[in-house]
């Protein structure tokens, strides 16, 4: 696979793994000195730990589950080669509550080659524009 694949493969398992609520296997998609800046949450988390534990407060305090999760209109810009960005928007069936809804985002993910694989150092996230 050339460079543009790996990335696409690597952002495909990401969504994949994060539509199917596969915890481990979603942040093993994520270098562990990882940022990410959601809308939705007021502070950055500056590591995949930070990140963890959020999640892990959300399944335990507000019945967070992903029901599903869907990509489109990927694109891949190399940043040399050892570096990406991939953007997209992502479609999310996400319950918090026992309320399940549908959200829609427009999402930045950007890669660093790291041993061999290609690893997310930073995502970030927010609203698709209505339209």
């Amino acid at each position: 696979m050339n460079p543009k694949e790996q990335i696409l493969a690597a952002a495909a398992a990401i969504v994949d793994n994060f539509g199917h609520h596969r915890t481990a296997e979603y942040f093993a998609g994520f270098a562990a000195d990882a940022t990410f800046v959601f809308y939705t949450h007021t502070a950055r988390l500056n590591s995949r730990a930070e990140y963890e534990a959020l999640w892990a407060s959300w399944e335990s305090d507000d019945g967070f589950h992903v029901h599903g999760c869907r990509s489109r209109d990927q694109h891949v810009q190399l940043m040399g080669e050892s570096a990406a960005v991939f953007t997209h928007y992502v479609e999310s069936d996400i319950e918090f509550g026992s309320e399940t809804s549908t959200i829609r985002e427009r999402e930045t993910i950007v890669f660093e080659h790291r041993n061999g694989s290609w690893l997310a150092v930073h995502e970030h996230l927010s609203p698709e524009a209505a339209g």
